[in-house]
């Protein structure tokens, strides 16, 4: 299943919304320290319910140590800096995306990393400054998951 990785989130209530998401479709969530939240219960509980137990959560202390976990595989940038639209790639079972933190995105040496594949966004009416994070991670996740032909869902 893809992962979705999380760079420095900083408000509790989109990650524990992408939690949810996670266990529900099988997708592997990774959080890049630091967080802007303590991962408590109390913090992320309203948006995850009890679905917590049910996510692979797998935390890195930085960039590097997320490059190395995956092996040099390489990860799509989701960005608003991005040029190409989130769904005009080919989505493989094992593609990392990555995300930025909701008010400072993801910082330039991720955009231009050799592991970074490609810098995706998701459309948007012109004068638009981003789409919340939870709702971004959530479309490009079922666009994976639709090309995927839903592995494991029913």
């Amino acid at each position: 299943m893809p992962h979705i990785v999380l760079y420095q989130p900083e408000i509790p209530p989109n990650t524990g919304n992408i939690i949810r998401l996670c266990a529900n479709t099988g997708t592997n969530l990774h959080l890049i320290h630091p967080l802007g939240f303590t991962m408590t219960k109390k913090s992320l509980r309203r948006a995850y319910l009890d679905y917590e137990e049910f996510a692979k959560i797998t935390h890195h202390n930085n960039i590097k140590e997320m490059n190395e976990h995956f092996s040099g595989k390489g990860y799509y940038a989701v960005s608003t800096k991005g040029k190409m639209l989130f769904n005009a790639i080919k989505f493989k079972e094992s593609d990392v995306f990555l995300f930025g933190s909701e008010t400072e995105g993801l910082p330039k040496n991720a955009l231009s990393s050799k592991n970074c594949l490609g810098v995706l966004r998701v459309p948007m009416v012109e004068g638009s400054r981003s789409i919340n994070l939870a709702n971004t991670v959530s479309v490009v996740v079922y666009e994976a998951l639709r090309q995927l032909n839903y592995p494991g869902l029913t």
